[in-house]
């Protein structure tokens, strides 16, 4: 006997496993439902604070309240790339350096100095393999969006060569993109790539890495998107995203912003 609001397998019989129908339900039975499933997931495996290991509340991302409080937040920022200042600029004022080599982003923003914990969250993540930091570290960058121009419409996560992709397994900045992908409706661009195996900028001063990046990205088809934010981990001397920019820009891209979970120190 069929059970209702269930279906059967074609040609299985009555004995086969039934898959529930969820399209007589509407979007208000739906939403529910996902939240109840929510809280039988919580209950069952609950989330804990990814720096301390202690429970999270709910609507916490990740990060226990107190951990919250503790890491390296940025106060106020130079706009142009994210560097932090003393006090809050003025309204479209940008700081010495970008006066003097304007980086060509619309807006530069990054919520943390690369300081612990972020800086070893960051690591683990890209060397350690250590995937949960992903998207406790974008839900960090979810207010961050609000301070970036209205009209982003496309998301760019800083591309891997794909030897280097293939060796990590995963590509950090793309980990970051899917969560703000799923909140925001943006599409992620995926014909951008780097074509050509560059050392670690880590291990370059402001000059190498400029030289480092020359001709390292290509763009396989047009950018339609007008507005597209770059997404990365971290940015210390902006060279990588103002690569990036000159490409997408050359490539039918109209403004360019960049948001990192980290900016580091570094002279341009």
């Amino acid at each position: 006997m069929k059970r209702a609001g269930t279906r059967l397998a074609p040609g299985t019989g009555d004995t086969a496993q039934c898959r529930m129908d969820w399209r007589p339900l509407g979007a208000g039975a739906l939403r529910t439902a996902r939240r109840l499933a929510a809280a039988v997931d919580s209950a069952l495996l609950p989330r804990c604070c990814v720096f301390c290991g202690t429970g999270c509340q709910p609507g916490e991302p990740d990060c226990c309240r107190g951990c919250g409080a503790d890491l390296p937040w940025i106060g106020a920022q130079c706009p142009g790339c994210a560097a932090p200042l003393d006090k809050a600029a003025a309204p479209g004022l940008r700081c010495g350096a970008c006066q003097q080599h304007p980086t060509g982003f619309a807006v530069a923003c990054a919520p943390f100095h690369y300081r612990f914990p972020i800086d070893a969250a960051i690591r683990a993540l890209k060397f350690g393999r250590r995937l949960e930091y992903a998207p406790a570290l974008a839900a960090m960058l979810e207010p961050a969006l609000q301070r970036l121009p209205a009209d982003v419409d496309a998301l760019l996560p800083v591309p891997l060569h794909w030897r280097r992709q293939a060796g990590r397994g995963f590509n950090q900045a793309a980990e970051l993109c899917r969560p703000l992908q799923r909140n925001t409706g943006w599409p992620m661009l995926r014909q951008v790539h780097r074509v050509r195996q560059t050392r670690y900028q880590t291990e370059l001063g402001a000059a190498a890495r400029r030289r480092n990046l020359h001709a390292a990205f290509a763009v396989t088809d047009a950018v339609t998107a007008r507005h597209v934010l770059i997404v990365d981990d971290v940015m210390t001397t902006g060279a990588t995203c103002r690569e990036l920019a000159a490409v997408l820009r050359g490539a039918g891209a109209a403004n360019v912003s960049v948001l990192t979970v980290a900016r580091a120190s570094g002279s341009r």
